[in-house]
């Protein structure tokens, strides 16, 4: 029987395709990796961060540390009584703080006043629609700029009709080295969004919108301040349309100086214990003290 030839085996010139294959796989990946290094999350690479470093470092401990709080008192017989001053280590000194400041000088009178005549000229239309309100201390002067003006509802981007108003407050400005706080304020309306938990976020991004623009108009930003009171200080009723309007404002604050009468009005205006006792110091000492508005 004849034995059958074997068949021969057809030889394959594509193989070269399986590895051209591999190397464009390795190659997109490789491409894929690069991306996803050169688009760094910096929050999350910090909080990475902080959270290795803290556990990878000792914290420093203290011999002595300083008692926070209230102390907390035995019952034995080495137990302080209530009545009894605490021990020398739990004693701490508190800074002494001069609760009435000294008397505006000529100088900052003049100046406060120079600048309310020229806010005055500048913004005559806005105050005349009572967008912009000017009040004045002896050594202080208040620029009231209701939100609308400024922002949308619910917003801290200043609008682009703002951004003229604000660069004529900021050509004045640089006329003077004084002093500026810029505090933010909102109606009692909550808000809740990723960006403004509440109107504390609000009111201090708005205040510090206002800020960076002036900045950006030249005003030195050594002499500036931001600060958001949220719906805690109201000059209207809330329960209003025409209240809660009256109450979404931002004030710029000009001082005659960073210890200035201002300052401690305001904070006597959150603290009215304290306002009385000063005001008991103040008829004691015979010293005058200036509230309200005032005209130039």
């Amino acid at each position: 029987m004849a034995r059958r030839k074997k068949h021969e085996e057809h030889e394959n010139h594509e193989r070269w395709l399986v590895s051209y294959a591999d190397f464009i796989t390795l190659l997109f990946a490789f491409f894929v990796v690069m991306y996803s290094i050169s688009a760094v999350n910096e929050g999350k690479y910090r909080v990475l961060s902080e959270t290795l470093k803290a556990v990878f470092s000792e914290p420093v401990r203290s011999e002595n540390p300083i008692q926070v709080g209230e102390i907390s008192r035995g019952v034995g017989p080495e137990s302080p009584s209530p009545g009894d001053p605490l021990e020398p280590e739990y004693q701490i000194e508190l800074p002494i703080v001069e609760s009435v400041p000294p008397p505006a000088s000529a100088e900052d009178v003049k100046t406060i006043n120079d600048l309310s005549q020229q806010f005055s000229s500048a913004l005559s239309d806005l105050i005349d629609s009572e967008d912009v309100i000017i009040k004045q201390g002896d050594d202080w002067l208040e620029l009231e700029i209701k939100s609308r003006v400024l922002f949308e509802s619910g917003e801290a981007r200043l609008e682009r009709a703002a951004v003229p108003i604000i660069g004529e407050i900021a050509d004045i400005l640089q006329s003077s080295a004084n002093p500026i706080q810029v505090e933010g304020f909102t109606d009692n309306n909550p808000i809740n969004t990723p960006r403004f938990p509440s109107n504390w976020e609000l009111s201090a991004a708005r205040a510090a919108s206002v800020v960076h623009l002036l900045d950006r108009y030249g005003v030195q930003p050594g002499r500036m301040s931001a600060a958001g009171f949220g719906e805690h200080r109201p000059v209207a009723d809330n329960d209003t349309e025409e209240g809660r309007q009256k109450n979404r404002r931002v004030v710029l604050v000009v001082l005659g100086r960073d210890a200035s009468r201002r300052s401690m009005e305001l904070f006597n205006a959150a603290n009215p214990q304290q306002a009385d006792a000063d005001n008991e110091d103040m008829t004691a000492g015979d010293v005058p003290m200036t509230s309200g508005e005032a005209t130039p």
